[in-house]
């Protein structure tokens, strides 16, 4: 398969015109600390932006996407193409796994939102997938600078054996409305259990294939370097950055609370994982010892409640400490990880 300069499939494809970027350079709003996650839904005007080429806008009549690759036939979907086919609602973690260039750095950038849109599988269903396939390539239309080097459009890829997971889809509402301009308007990738920068925004193409897209955002950045004992076992020496590891945030108390000696307390939180959570434990003395916290079941793609009852006893400042364990027992490092353990420091007079 013939590649253009930024490593998407070519075939002949005529790739459509760049659309007007406003702004037309990276965003980064971060909206919600820990602390700040009360609501069960996260609303819309809560989730973080992260835009690494500026924000497209697109004029729906002029959209729409392309499936090819090794594929039985080629589709090009309209957006009222899209609306027209069977609506299925998502509730599902969405997570930015943090800085490329800073991979160990935990940014607790998490909100848990419900998608609206149609499953790709069935797409896939409709057109045919060829035996030889293994990834799926997919590609924004947004499109420029970033860190000092070019991309025609921002381009990522995931195996294709995560469709049968269950839950991806080609979404056009967020929170029962329709994408804001900033989340992706008119269509998105979503894929949910894998990290953010894998649900690819302002969609225009997606293209199956025999092998990885080689291109800024899959090979080059948010690849993680193996250890040394994975490298020893077999595993490549990067990785890419896709299913969401272990992990669990304290909502309350919030760091600096003050809380009185002998006062019934509630510590709670969320936890989350491509997996799913199989138990929480908290630490009430910066990590010397834990407790197994109550946990609520996991329902689809969404993240779970946890919660524990505490009454403190000593006096003095207290670090408290949340680890999640997921499934197949895998849990988060205690620190130098995107999803190393969440810690909240407290007082009691």
């Amino acid at each position: 398969m013939p590649l253009n300069r930024d490593h998407t499939p070519s075939s002949h494809v005529a790739a459509p015109a760049r659309p007007p970027m406003e702004p037309a350079e990276g965003v980064r709003r971060i909206k919600l600390r820990p602390h700040e996650m009360t609501a069960p839904v996260t609303a819309t005007a809560d989730l973080a932006v992260i835009a690494h080429l500026g924000i497209p806008r697109i004029e729906p009549e002029s959209w729409s996407l392309r499936i090819d690759g090794l594929v039985g036939r080629s589709l090009t979907l309209g957006l009222d193409d899209l609306k027209a086919r069977p609506k299925t609602v998502v509730e599902a973690v969405h997570q930015c796994c943090g800085s490329p260039f800073e991979p160990r750095v935990p940014t607790r950038r998490v909100a848990n939102v419900r998608w609206g849109g149609v499953y790709l599988a069935a797409l896939l269903d409709e057109i045919g997938i060829d035996r030889r396939a293994r990834f799926l390539w997919s590609c924004g239309l947004d499109g420029g600078d970033f860190a000092g080097a070019a991309c025609d459009w921002y381009l990522k890829d995931l195996p294709l054996e995560r469709l049968w997971a269950g839950g991806v889809l080609i979404a056009y509402e967020l929170n029962d409305a329709p994408l804001p301009a900033e989340h992706g308007f008119p269509a998105r990738l979503v894929v949910p259990g894998y990290y953010g920068t894998n649900s690819v925004k302002w969609l225009w193409r997606l293209h199956l294939a025999e092998h990885r897209a080689d291109g800024l955002f899959t090979t080059t950045l948010y690849s993680d370097a193996s250890d040394t004992a994975e490298i020893a076992a077999g595993m490549p020496a990067q990785r890419p950055v896709w299913a969401i590891a272990p992990e669990a945030v304290i909502v309350a108390p919030a760091p600096d609370a003050v809380i009185a000696a002998g006062e019934s307390t509630e510590i709670w939180g969320w936890s989350w994982s491509f997996r799913g959570i199989e138990r929480v434990e908290v630490s009430v003395d910066g990590g010397a010892s834990y407790r197994r916290a109550i946990l609520e079941p996991r329902h689809g793609w969404a993240w779970q409640r946890f919660s524990l009852p505490w009454r403190p006893a000593d006096r003095g400042a207290i670090q408290l400490c949340a680890r999640a364990f997921d499934v197949d027992g895998t849990t988060q490092p205690q620190e130098g990880a995107r999803n190393a353990i969440h810690t909240v420091n407290v007082a009691v007079p």
